[in-house]
């Protein structure tokens, strides 16, 4: 996992490699539990993850903004957006894995 991102494959192998499931196993369990979300957030729920965070749809206004490049208003059409809100949990285990020591 050196490239920065972590992809489904890296899930896979880290629950193959934790829990001793075989890589096909793991790999389909990472997609079922990709799917689960997907859909759950595709049927209008929140998707909450004890000590991970929230996922959900919020729905957008349209609003004015700026062409950075003219500096021409522009109006930017109402939108629905996918949001992630990190638990505290989360949030104390990233702040403190970067604060130096």
């Amino acid at each position: 996992m050196s490239t920065g991102t972590v992809t489904r494959a890296d899930l896979a192998e880290a629950v193959y490699r934790e829990i001793g499931l075989s890589r096909t196993e793991s790999s389909e369990l990472v997609e079922s539990v990709i799917d689960h979300i997907s859909e759950a957030l595709l049927r209008g729920e929140q998707v909450k993850l004890a000590g991970f965070g929230t996922f959900s749809l919020r729905d957008k206004k349209e609003r004015m903004g700026r062409n950075p490049k003219t500096g021409k208003a522009v109006p930017i059409t109402p939108r629905r957006v996918l949001v992630f809100k990190p638990s505290q949990i989360l949030r104390e285990r990233v702040d403190s894995a970067l604060t130096p020591k």
